[in-house]
């Protein structure tokens, strides 16, 4: 009797190996479930990321207030006809020299 107990228990424990440890084991479908959360959010950062590049390009497409502001921040144009006042030492973000610089809404000249 002690015998067929023994077989029986090592016929459940080779039943049992694939349960838990083989190709297709519950450890192994849980750590592709964690896996696959962390995708979505990867993909949920990237579609966030690639709405607000669109919306960017038909901004740019569609008129020239996107370009216009582009031009001001960043390339620091001015409108033909304008006139561009820099004030240092008043109201402005410091920048990393220390020094302190706003620039104020243009005028125009008439």
């Amino acid at each position: 009797m002690r015998v067929v107990t023994y077989i029986l228990i090592a016929l459940l424990l080779l039943l049992q190996y694939p349960l838990w440890l083989g190709k297709g084991s519950w450890l192994k479908v849980w750590d592709m479930g964690k896996q696959v959360e962390a995708q979505k959010q990867t993909n949920e950062q990237t579609l966030k990321r690639n709405a607000a590049l669109d919306a960017e390009v038909r901004d740019l497409k569609r008129g020239t207030d996107a370009i216009e502001e582009r031009a001001r921040s960043e390339l620091g144009m001015v409108k033909q006809g304008e006139v561009f006042f820099q004030v240092v030492g008043g109201e402005g973000a410091a920048t990393a020299s220390g020094v302190v610089a706003a620039t104020p809404p243009t005028a125009k000249i008439k």
